[in-house]
């Protein structure tokens, strides 16, 4: 039950009922209303245009956003610090390694190859920092796209080295008999005079004199192509087929103990001297061919002998005499 409101009239020296209007009572209702949507709205232009009025949920959402700017920063340093060693092992690769193994360098514009076709970053479009992290993805997808070209690059690299390593092993690069085992070297690559004819005629080897016995080495990898004394002149010899187009022919021996087929190692010992065949005295005739064709055996002794030893050698090869078959 409502309550009943009285007044006092000053004229009639009475209380009179206060009479209850409802017009008046809407018209309250409604500045009431009024005011609070005034107030509201009043106290959200304030809010909005303060910022240092923030929820914590807001708070904690800027704090966030802050370390992701600042993260997405610190990654952007770390792969410039990544893309600068990357340049660096890419002009190494070009300027050293591909020069040194006779190889092609890779393009510029392979290397520096974006992406084409449809809109990789769409999903990340639309949002305040899209830009920032478009660009981070772009910069790592490109960097990754050069590690793998490099990678690649190394890997040919790598496989170019093994092959040059064969090749070092393969090429005959030591004497056939060891100084310390050597008479002398009784004749060169060039024209001497023939111990049966007297007559001057080409020399196709070298001829290291050695007593009857002495050890042959092997001058480089290979694998035994002949062993036996079916070649006019030679005696007992051994042939060895190095591969990329080398075959070194040992002669005159005394005996040999390889077979046909065989695989040897360079500084394996083949054979020993001897003085079969077309020989006037116990000695090792030593050929190099080179896709067919005989080349001067003193151009491979480079892995073993020391300069002052080449030179030496060089001198005695050089001497126009009388070879020894």
């Amino acid at each position: 039950m409502s309550k009943v409101k009285y007044y006092y009239d000053s004229e009639t020296l009475s209380y009179k009922k206060i009479e209850s209007r409802k017009g008046r009572r809407i018209g309250i209702l409604f500045l009431s209303i009024l005011g609070s949507f005034l107030a509201g709205f009043l106290l959200l232009v304030l809010y909005l245009n303060i910022p240092q009025i923030e929820t914590p949920k807001e708070k904690a959402l800027k704090r966030e956003l802050q370390n992701m700017q600042l993260q997405y920063s610190l990654l952007n340093k770390k792969m410039d610090q990544i893309q600068d060693v990357l340049a660096n092992v890419e002009d190494r690769d070009n300027n050293i390694y591909r020069m040194y193994f006779e190889a092609n360098p890779i393009p510029e514009e392979q290397r520096r190859a974006g992406f084409g076709g449809i809109n990789r970053y769409r999903n990340l479009e639309g949002f305040d920092n899209s830009r920032l992290i478009i660009e981070t993805n772009k910069r790592m997808d490109i960097l990754t796209k050069q590690i793998v070209v490099q990678s690649k690059s190394l890997d040919e690299i790598a496989e170019l080295a093994r092959e040059k390593e064969e090749l070092l092993s393969a090429v005959p690069a030591i004497q056939p008999v060891k100084n310390e085992d050597l008479s002398r070297i009784a004749s060169g690559y060039g024209w001497r005079t023939d111990p049966f004819t007297k007559v001057r005629k080409f020399h196709y080897g070298m001829d290291f004199t050695a007593p009857r016995g002495t050890p042959i080495y092997a001058t480089g990898n290979g694998r035994i192509e002949r062993a036996d004394n079916r070649s006019t002149g030679y005696g007992n010899h051994i042939r060895i087929d190095h591969g990329y187009g080398y075959t070194s022919l040992y002669a005159h021996l005394h005996k040999y103990n390889v077979r046909v087929g065989q695989r040897v190692l360079r500084g394996d010992v083949i054979g020993y001297v001897g003085s079969t065949g077309r020989s006037q005295a116990p000695h090792l005739h030593y050929e190099i061919f080179k896709d067919d064709r005989r080349i001067n055996p003193i151009n491979f002794y480079y892995g073993h002998l020391s300069p002052e030893e080449f030179d030496e050698v060089l001198k005695k090869a050089q001497q126009e005499n009388q070879s020894l078959d």
